[in-house]
């Protein structure tokens, strides 16, 4: 039997989501990939005790998480059922509906047929009366913003979502987003986004900036460029690594010659640094205090631990920060 660490949170530091009470750690554990059903069971147990050991409170997923679709739910609320459950109160459970699920008109996009119906499928197949955080996980060109934005409020209100979240949205979006949802009296209170020393969308979009104006917290996915700024592919592509075995989120043609030099560019700061290029990349993410929390995917976790030491890493100076931009942009 599953029995956490009395130690857990002596290391790590926790932020308010904006200007919300919730209180997220700094770094997440993200159930997109390795939660599968192509995956390890026992692994991913040992992910999730790991995370938890050290203070990762806050696990993230979405209706759509897998291979297949749902399976990362059904997983996790399995790790639920035999293991996590008596820590209920002291974790922070999020998921997403957004992307297709199921055939026909009513499983994609953001009507509130389709959200509503996701969610309830989503705490089905974690054996969970609520979640933390419902998202809506993209933006919707047909939907009316009204209707979406109600759907997130019925949500809370019926008691099944705590918090109400945005992903993948821009900053103009955002802010009309947050003004239907303060008027309906919902608690919106995190962004999730990708954003990374190579992805820069949330700076040139507005999210970054309106985010801190309306006073919610911002969230980011992919920080490591799925494995570019880490020493993964430095000196060539792995026979293990996600390009060979998956190449569905990164492959040979995301992988080109100009990134690994400018990996290779970043990894000897890092070094300068004295610490790892992963390390160094997630702190930059956390630069600033317009980022909350940085969600982290891990394989092994050993890849978690190592992470988590971003916390205690040094501050950028301005040289250094400008260093990264002249290797980069």
């Amino acid at each position: 039997m599953y029995i956490a660490d009395e130690k857990r949170y002596e290391t790590m530091k926790f932020r308010a989501s904006g200007k919300s009470g919730l209180k997220l750690p700094e770094v997440v554990l993200g159930l997109w990939h390795n939660f599968g059903d192509t995956a390890s069971f026992e692994r991913m147990r040992e992910l999730c005790f790991t995370a938890f050991d050290n203070g990762i409170t806050h696990f993230d997923l979405a209706n759509n998480y897998g291979p297949e679709p749902g399976s990362a739910e059904k997983n996790f609320g399995r790790i639920l059922k035999e293991d996590l459950m008596p820590y209920r109160d002291e974790l922070i459970i999020s998921t997403k509906a957004g992307y297709d699920m199921w055939s026909g008109p009513y499983g994609n996009w953001g009507s509130r047929k389709y959200l509503l119906a996701s969610l309830d499928q989503s705490l089905k197949r974690m054996g969970l009366d609520y979640v933390d955080i419902f998202y809506h996980h993209r933006m919707d060109p047909e939907t009316p913003l009204e209707e979406t934005m109600g759907a997130l409020d019925q949500a809370v209100k019926s008691g099944k979502a705590l918090y109400a979240g945005l992903s993948n949205y821009d900053g103009a979006t955002m802010k009309k987003a947050c003004a239907i949802l303060r008027e309906l009296h919902c608690p919106f209170v995190i962004n999730q986004n990708r954003y990374s020393i190579f992805d820069r969308t949330i700076e040139k979009n507005g999210l970054k900036a309106a985010a801190k104006e309306e006073g919610v917290g911002i969230i980011t996915f992919s920080p490591l460029e799925q494995g570019i700024l880490t020493d993964r592919y430095l000196n060539g592509i792995p026979e293990d690594s996600r390009v060979k075995t998956d190449g569905r989120f990164l492959n040979k043609e995301r992988l080109t010659s100009d990134k690994i030099e400018k990996a290779r560019a970043l990894n000897e700061l890092a070094k300068e640094r004295g610490e790892s290029l992963a390390r160094m990349a997630l702190k930059w993410v956390r630069k600033d205090d317009a980022v909350t929390s940085v969600l982290i995917g891990a394989s092994r976790p050993e890849q978690i631990l190592d992470n988590i030491k971003m916390i205690n890493s040094p501050d950028f100076t301005e040289e250094e920060l400008q260093k990264i931009d002249e290797i980069v942009l």
